[in-house]
């Protein structure tokens, strides 16, 4: 359960906050616009690309089951609440493709407008610590943070190599720039490094990947 106030629960006869439960309700009901959100990720079947609900929840499971290749006394529980909340601006800001320069440029100032508005609509407590959780995943220092954005970059190169490249492909992306953008997060990670490490040289060879 997200920490804040009900962590432990509340006593039965203990009324609940009306106005509270109808903000949470109504931050429910705001959120299932993730479901709209389509990514540049293809589906492993390769049918279609996938949306944001669903990359979240990948990348959730993803961490409860690789969680034994995190540093030890990383807060799983944490991960996978930021994975889960990560993406939410995205109803607003949308998705920015991974390899999409000119969309990078005014994304922090997009997503940062976005959780405003919408962790704005919870209780003010949960407000600040949705907000807490994402910022901690956008600043990338924590053990944590560091883990979740492991699972944010693989997820999509796992599909990406799973599907022949099409992802790839279809933006005529580089060699160079998959390794700019994956080295940083998985360096200190070696089983995701070095998968992706030999998938890149692989992909290349495949003629999925540009060599440049």
């Amino acid at each position: 359960m997200i920490a804040g106030r009900g962590t432990e629960g509340r006593d039965q006869d203990e009324m609940p906050d009306q106005n509270r439960f109808e903000k949470q309700l109504d931050f429910i009901g705001e959120i299932d616009k993730v479901k709209e959100i389509y990514r540049q990720t293809y589906l492993v079947s390769g049918s279609r690309k996938e949306n944001d609900a669903e990359h979240s929840w990948h990348l959730a499971v993803m961490a409860a089951l690789f969680s034994e290749y995190a540093p030890a006394g990383t807060d799983m529980v944490k991960v996978v609440k930021m994975v889960l909340i990560h993406d939410l601006v995205e109803i607003d800001a949308g998705d920015t493709y991974l390899f999409d320069e000119v969309g990078t440029r005014d994304k922090a100032e997009r997503e940062t407008k976005a959780a405003e508005r919408i962790f704005g609509i919870l209780p003010e407590d949960q407000n600040r610590e949705f907000h807490e959780y994402w910022r901690e995943f956008e600043d990338g220092k924590t053990s944590e943070a560091k883990f979740a954005l492991v699972m944010d970059r693989f997820q999509p190169f796992y599909h990406n190599w799973m599907t022949r490249g099409i992802s790839w492909i279809e933006h005529d992306v580089k060699r160079s720039q998959v390794l700019s953008r994956m080295e940083p997060a998985l360096k200190d990670y070696p089983p995701f490094y070095n998968y992706m490490i030999e998938k890149v040289e692989e992909a290349v060879k495949s003629g999925w990947l540009l060599p440049s």
